[in-house]
């Protein structure tokens, strides 16, 4: 039942961040913004959905983590993950949406790394199966998230370019 709670809440906050995505994306785009690199949108959305019904399967076979300290890490990576947010604010989205002449941000956790929020996906995708004795799960999906990962950082790279250069 407590693995189904982590899930369950893993769930829910993915479903509001596309929430605040959406609506970020739509105001962004109504002020001139545009989307680079939609054709490879649709296997992220796969991707993620795939991660966690498949967490959700295995949170129902074992009942309860196998390893809290790593449920401890993934919720530390929740307060990453809420720090990048909030560092972009109507900036953020799930998508690649660049509008030109925008600030890029350097503040926050974006001080430290190009891309905080790839980062704490990446770990995130690795360590929740991992808190349930998962290896294989973890290391599936880890792989599957750097190959769409590398795509979408170049795409995203060419986006900016023009910003950075600014």
């Amino acid at each position: 039942m407590t693995a189904l709670v982590i899930v369950a809440l893993v769930a829910t906050q993915r479903l509001v961040e596309l929430a605040i995505a959406a609506r970020n994306t739509r105001a962004l785009l109504a002020r001139g913004a545009v989307e680079a690199g939609a054709s490879h949108y649709p296997f992220f959305i796969v991707l993620h959905a795939s991660w966690l019904a498949t967490t959700a399967a295995v949170a129902i076979a074992t009942h309860a983590p196998t390893n809290w300290w790593l449920v401890g890490v993934f919720a530390v990576l929740q307060c990453a993950r809420t720090w990048v947010v909030s560092t972009l604010g109507p900036y953020w989205t799930t998508r690649i949406i660049t509008l030109p002449g925008a600030p890029l941000a350097r503040d926050g956790p974006f001080r430290f790394v190009r891309h905080p929020n790839y980062l704490v996906v990446a770990l995130e995708l690795a360590i929740l199966p991992l808190a349930f004795g998962e290896y294989l799960v973890a290391i599936v999906f880890t792989i599957a998230n750097g190959l769409l990962l590398r795509v979408r950082l170049r795409k995203e790279e060419a986006a900016l370019a023009d910003r950075r250069a600014g």
